[in-house]
């Protein structure tokens, strides 16, 4: 008889290791829209030549990735493959029309949000609106 108990015992493991990797690949599938959905790579279009920081970034489409939340984002923008600029911004979660807001002063344009369908990203050291 004590075999019996041992398959049954075995049995008994074998489920409940089935069910555990069950459940952690549940987990992992629904966890993983939530990872990506609003970080995923966007088009940009720069409708002009404009400054970021210090550098003078050319009209043209971009491949917008960030990486971060809220305060302390990371963003990359990037053509042909490559990285073309990265900076920090901030994000405000809203609804928007995609594009972007520009600042022209003393005659140089500066990109100030990128607006993205659910969030716009504030660069560091862009005035927020009403300033």
């Amino acid at each position: 008889m004590p075999h019996a108990t041992e398959k049954m015992r075995e049995a008994f493991e074998e489920i409940q290791m089935k069910r555990f990797f069950g459940f952690a690949l549940l987990l992992v599938l629904s966890a993983a829209p939530a990872f990506g959905s609003s970080k995923k790579p966007q088009t940009v279009i720069i409708p002009e030549t404009v400054q970021v920081g210090s550098t003078q970034l050319p009209a043209g489409t971009y491949k917008l990735a960030w990486t971060g939340s809220e305060s302390d984002v990371q963003v990359t923008l990037a053509q042909a493959g490559k990285t073309v600029i990265t900076f920090a911004a901030k994000t405000v979660e809203q609804k928007n029309n995609p594009g972007v807001d520009l600042n022209t002063n003393a005659g140089v344009v500066s990109l100030e949000r990128i607006h993205l369908d659910n969030v716009s990203l504030q660069l560091e050291g862009a005035p927020h609106p009403g300033h």
